[in-house]
């Protein structure tokens, strides 16, 4: 008798868990949500909405187009988008810096923003050129600084130290050549980015698309926000 209460009792059990579980699961293979719970859905969030850090951005001292020294601490407790460019430059320059303009008006009056830009034609860029060229381009960001310096110092941060290609080419348009991208640097001095769609860092960001000024946007904001 003992023993047929027991399995009437696993059976009981069995039966509530039929009818308060089994549609729950079929409702959420329906919804193609099979295998998302609480704890995952907190992860995968939370992955979503953090930026990768890289590691400290290279130092560097170089000088404005005000003819003034400004440096990686020039920019503590900023958060700020780095370039390589030259004034010159008849390609993709000028769509970088036009989309640098946009970022500098969505976060004008924000001072823990800011932009460097920096020079590999020294040659030609002095301060003063540079001056005249942030004019033309309609910067009026006292934090976005145009670089100048030696050239050899200034490849060294771009190809060693950033790992973003800068170089003469008597070939190519203009006599240089230099990558397309912004780096991307927190308060504390750190490179940081998201990750792509398959969870790999992306590094820098596209600064010719965009796809990428959108993301760089919205990533700039988080990070203002830390």
């Amino acid at each position: 008798m003992l023993k047929n209460k027991s399995y009437i009792w696993v059976s009981l059990i069995i039966l509530i868990f039929g009818i308060i579980v089994v549609p729950n699961i079929v409702e959420r293979v329906k919804n193609n949500d099979v295998v998302k719970g609480d704890r995952l859905n907190t992860v995968n969030s939370h992955k979503e909405s953090g930026l990768e850090k890289i590691g400290p951005a290279p130092k560097f001292l170089l000088t404005n187009q005000d003819n003034k020294q400004v440096s990686n601490a020039t920019y503590n407790g900023k958060v700020y988008v780095l370039e390589f460019f030259f004034s010159t430059c008849p390609t993709i320059c000028p769509k970088m810096n036009a989309n640098l303009k946009t970022i500098q008006d969505e976060f004008m009056g924000n001072n823990n923003f800011g932009i460097a830009s920096i020079t590999i034609n020294p040659a030609t860029d002095t301060a003063e050129v540079l001056k005249k060229h942030a004019e033309e381009l309609g910067v009026k960001s006292t934090n976005w600084h145009f670089l100048t310096g030696d050239k050899d110092y200034i490849y060294e941060i771009a190809n060693k130290g950033f790992n973003m290609y800068a170089g003469e080419n008597a070939k190519a348009n203009g006599g240089f050549e230099h990558s397309g991208m912004f780096a991307l640097i927190d308060k504390n001095g750190n490179i940081r980015c998201r990750e792509d769609e398959f969870g790999n860092p992306i590094l820098y960001y596209d600064g010719l698309e965009e796809k990428g000024i959108k993301a760089l946007k919205e990533d700039i904001k988080l990070l203002l926000e830390e």
